[in-house]
């Protein structure tokens, strides 16, 4: 497979190794992407880079809560500019289909796109969408939306950036009061913040573990050629600790901790136990506008030769 300047330039971005270093792993891995990574890694050339989604679309994320909080739903809208993002008639359409997933029982996107628009029972959801692509003139999507129901307590909402980040937090709790409130508030920020994968270590894949050891393991002996096995494992087991810590929601440290050391967990039981309570943060939800998306890249001069008819 040939190997081109985007793909060594896309490695390069992910891993923070060299140019000439990527183009070896993509070369050694005949363009594989993520075995590219691995073999970067391997060779301890790149540390634990994670693929996050690079943010390339507009539009922005809203949630709505019902029921006493106890039902909630955190909803994506795209656009096609920052400007329309901004627009109040978008955000007000934003608004409206929160509501409406918010009750919605579809299970998909599609389900959802085929019922009945509330605002306007003659008209789908897809069609007053399309409506609303009229009105403001640009290409929208109503992307996905994810609902949180928790009866023994209630959901936590959190918006950042005006709708670039919304993040959704499930509290199971015997006590609802103000201090609790501000902590699953805290905790929805920090999520949005340090954008962990998981609620806690019981929710990581098994088999991601074990890629990873296997991964670490190759880089260990790389970095100790002459160390024996008990040596090896004891870095690979430090390393894959840092790395869930990193990770899940719970083990990370807590960004207002005073002594920069407190994990979420431990303040989340501080809360509680001040507050005589039974708190469990059961999971997460967080939708950045964009994620996964990808704008096309313009090329502006080759754009005004083409409109000159160069």
């Amino acid at each position: 497979m040939a190997i081109t300047a985007k793909m060594v330039k896309e490695l390069r971005e992910m891993t923070g190794a060299g140019m000439m270093d990527c183009k070896k792993a993509l070369a050694a891995t005949d363009g594989d992407m993520d075995k590219a990574v691995d073999f970067l890694r391997e060779k301890g050339l790149a540390g634990a880079a994670k693929k996050a989604g690079r943010i390339a679309a507009e539009g922005i994320v809203a949630t709505c809560l019902v029921n006493d909080d106890k039902k909630a739903v955190v909803v994506e809208v795209n656009a096609e500019t920052d400007f329309v993002a901004k627009n109040e008639k978008f955000q007000n359409y934003v608004a409206d289909v929160a509501a409406q997933a918010v009750k919605t029982s579809a299970k998909t996107m599609e389900e959802f796109l085929e019922e009945k628009w509330e605002k306007d029972p003659t008209l789908t959801v897809k069609e007053a969408l399309s409506s609303q692509i009229s009105i403001i003139g640009e290409n929208m999507n109503i992307r996905r939306f994810e609902q949180i129901e928790e009866e023994n307590g209630f959901v936590a909402s959190y918006i950042h950036a005006g709708g670039k980040i919304g993040v959704l937090v499930d509290v199971e709790t015997d006590v609802v009061n103000d201090a609790i409130k501000e902590m699953a508030k805290n905790v929805a920020m920090q999520a949005a913040a340090l954008k962990p994968l998981y609620t806690s270590r019981d929710e990581v894949d098994a088999d991601y573990i074990e890629r990873e050891k296997e991964i670490l393991t190759a880089a260990a002996k790389n970095e100790k050629p002459d160390a024996n096995d008990k040596i090896i494992n004891g870095m690979v087991m430090g390393r894959i600790n840092k790395e869930l810590k990193e990770i899940c929601l719970l083990d990370q440290v807590y960004v207002k901790a005073e002594d920069g050391k407190q994990a979420v967990a431990k303040y989340v039981q501080e809360v509680a136990k001040a507050n005589n309570a039974n708190v469990k943060i059961k999971k997460f939800v967080r939708f950045e506008t964009g994620e996964g998306l990808e704008k096309k890249e313009e090329d502006f001069a080759a754009e005004v030769a083409k409109q000159m008819g160069m």
